[in-house]
């Protein structure tokens, strides 16, 4: 064992292993959810039987918005800074590649990536959505293979994440994303007439493409969908979870669980990518919000509902000793969607992090020939 593996402590990412501590917490704090409740009927009593006067000063609830407002635009200009210095991969001059700025449907500033081949020919496009906590600038390597075989690349950073608006970490509606992500298709569609769209998404970005996709004005949109360690079968460890989570979200959806932290499962076999991701100021290693976990598992819930309205082809990856998200619910997936051009594959011991496991290139490159697959039937 290396010095650098004998050091390492175990890291993790991803949507499950952050939500599980959750319930630690919530089974130890009945007191804390009875404060939270008799606080939520304060707010939602009538206006009449609260003090106020518009000539006095901004009362605290006010004023905490304001504050919360204040510490989201610092966070989010020092975010964008570091992204902006984010490098965009190695041998830079086989391509060309910009940064700009995408407005979501809620007006959010998207801190977004473009990767282009220097060839004029450009055979299809990939536009990557990444997972929970981390940001686009991380698979700059992803997409110099993708522009060496002649494919576009764009990415965009989530709300919340990388150089985008919001508070680090931060999601209020997944359903946000997955509209960002439509609409974000739909402008590229629109900048690159008659060139094939596919959208890749990587764990609980992978959710989040999977039901763009069965919005039919996006699944018309592109020619296929890559998911890689999707996050469809994410559940609490405890019924408690579920039952107060829609609770806690709505009277306290910034609070972190501070037992949710980064310990745990590795993503990658590859220790020096560990070093790299949990070295990143960009990557959020905090504990997770108590919105953000809730939406997850909103839209997990979701789609293991609805496998069986997938029409769009689809090729899903996922590592067998994946222990962040549920290899089996990618087979659920492929066995269950009614796609006519479907793939799955299964890479026997890989973890989390695909694409940042020591055979990242030939992974990558199961993906460009299955987009070749694709393209060749249309």
């Amino acid at each position: 064992m290396s010095s650098v593996e004998a050091e390492m402590e175990p890291l993790t990412s991803g949507a499950s292993n952050r939500i599980i501590p959750v319930v630690k917490a919530m089974r130890a704090s009945l007191i804390f959810i009875y404060t939270f409740f008799l606080s939520f009927l304060f707010f939602i009593l009538p206006r009449r039987r609260r003090l106020s006067s518009s000539a006095g000063p901004p009362s605290p609830k006010k004023h905490l918005r304001r504050r919360w407002r204040v510490r989201d635009e610092e966070d989010t200009c020092r975010r964008r800074a570091l992204a902006e210095d984010v490098g965009m991969g190695r041998h830079q001059g086989c391509f060309r590649w910009t940064t700009f700025i995408f407005y979501g449907v809620t007006n959010n500033a998207l801190f977004c990536r473009s990767w282009f081949p220097l060839a004029d020919h450009v055979k299809g496009i990939l536009i990557i959505i990444h997972g929970l906590n981390e940001h686009s600038g991380r698979y700059a390597d992803f997409a110099r293979q993708l522009t060496s075989c002649n494919f576009g690349v764009y990415a965009m950073d989530w709300i919340g994440h990388g150089g985008s608006d919001g508070l680090h970490g931060y999601v209020p509606s997944l359903d946000h994303v997955v509209a960002d992500t439509g609409a974000f298709l739909e402008k590229i569609r629109s900048e690159n007439p008659g060139i094939p769209c596919f959208l890749f998404g990587h764990s609980t970005g992978g959710a989040v493409v999977l039901k763009a996709a069965t919005h039919p004005h996006i699944g018309v949109m592109v020619e296929g969908i890559i998911l890689t360690s999707p996050a469809l079968r994410v559940k609490p460890a405890h019924p408690i979870v579920g039952a107060v989570a829609p609770f806690f979200s709505l009277v306290a959806p910034r609070f972190q669980f501070k037992g949710a932290n980064k310990r745990g499962i590795p993503v990658s076999r590859d220790p020096a990518a560990l070093v790299a991701k949990y070295s990143d100021p960009l990557v959020y290693t905090g504990p997770i919000r108590v919105r953000t976990g809730h939406e997850i598992l909103r839209i997990s819930s979701y789609l293991m509902r609805n496998f069986n309205s997938v029409t769009v082809p689809f090729f899903v990856l996922h590592g067998t000793a994946d222990k962040v998200t549920d290899p089996l619910a990618s087979q659920d997936l492929y066995d269950k969607a009614t796609s006519q051009f479907k793939d799955i594959k299964l890479y026997d011991g890989f973890l989390h992090d695909l694409l940042f496991e020591p055979e990242r290139e030939e992974i990558a490159q199961d993906i460009i020939n299955w987009m070749e697959k694709r393209l060749f039937t249309i």
